[in-house]
């Protein structure tokens, strides 16, 4: 498993009853995690020092409840900072296990040696947007939402990035991919990282099991013919590691050869010292 141990204000640092006990900076939050399948002691202090709780509806859906915690706040990984803000289902604008991620894509950058242009498709709040620019890249940014894109700005300006070489797009993904293709346009690394399922701005349904092989088989024609990499990431249950490794296969190898490999990706646990499974993703490097 590929594992996102290089956090210092966040960590996971207790799991049992199906939830997740975290630490953000200096707040503690109690979120629902489908893997917890366990119910192990609640022997962590933290259990009892809660400053925000997601509790899980039986009908689907659910609601907050906090305690001492503000509306917005910040943390860091390495030279990154993040706005942090607790809103609907549970989230809380940042997956910490995609730092595993972020971490590989600047190693890549900062080794090419040459400008990179890179492309980030589904891009929520900008995580990987943030690593690869901070690495030297010029990024494409492309989310449907027009306020995850702002909040991908916001992301990008308190981490010292905001005369980076970014380009926001509020942008149907597909429909982007599609047009590229038409314009000629081509990138050093694509990162991607579909929804299990979603609808479009004109209703169009979005699954993730009917449409990610036909995107994936689009979007490899705007790979460089010396591009560097391609990151899929997927946090639909069922959809095993070994498939996206297929799928890369089927798609960037064909046009372009190289090299395919996927994992879980995951999160250490403080008390158990277990790593918490957090979706998978899938790499290919020529």
């Amino acid at each position: 498993m590929w594992t996102a141990n290089h956090w210092k204000d966040y960590e996971v640092i207790d799991t049992s009853g199906g939830e997740k006990l975290e630490r953000w900076g200096k707040y503690i939050l109690l979120r629902p995690d489908p893997q917890v399948i366990w119910d192990t002691p609640k022997e962590a202090k933290e259990w009892k020092a809660l400053n925000g709780h997601y509790h899980r509806s039986s009908k689907g859906g659910g609601e907050w409840e906090f305690h001492n915690l503000p509306e917005e706040w910040s943390i860091q990984y390495k030279n990154l900072t993040f706005r942090l803000k607790p809103f609907s289902f549970k989230h809380t604008g940042l997956f910490p296990e995609q730092a595993v991620n972020w971490d590989w894509i600047t190693e890549i950058i900062q080794k090419a040696g040459r400008p990179v242009k890179v492309l980030n498709l589904f891009a929520y709040t900008g995580g990987a947007t943030l690593a690869a620019a901070k690495a030297g890249a010029s990024v494409t940014h492309v989310d449907a939402s027009k306020g995850m894109v702002a909040w991908a700005k916001e992301n990008a300006s308190i981490s010292g990035l905001s005369d980076a070489p970014i380009r926001y797009l509020v942008d149907d993904c597909t429909k982007f991919v599609e047009r590229e293709i038409r314009r000629g346009n081509t990138y050093d690394g694509i990162i991607m990282d579909p929804p299990s399922y979603g609808r479009g701005p004109k209703g169009e349904i979005w699954k993730i099991e009917d449409n990610i092989y036909p995107l994936l088989t689009q979007t490899a024609k705007l790979l460089d013919k010396n591009a560097l990499f391609f990151l899929i990431n997927s946090y639909t249950t069922g959809l095993q590691p070994a498939v996206l490794t297929y799928l890369l296969n089927a798609t960037v190898g064909k046009r372009l050869g190289g090299t395919a490999v996927s994992s879980e990706i995951g999160l250490p646990v403080k008390k158990s010292g277990w790593v918490l499974p957090c979706g998978a993703s899938g790499r290919w490097t020529p």
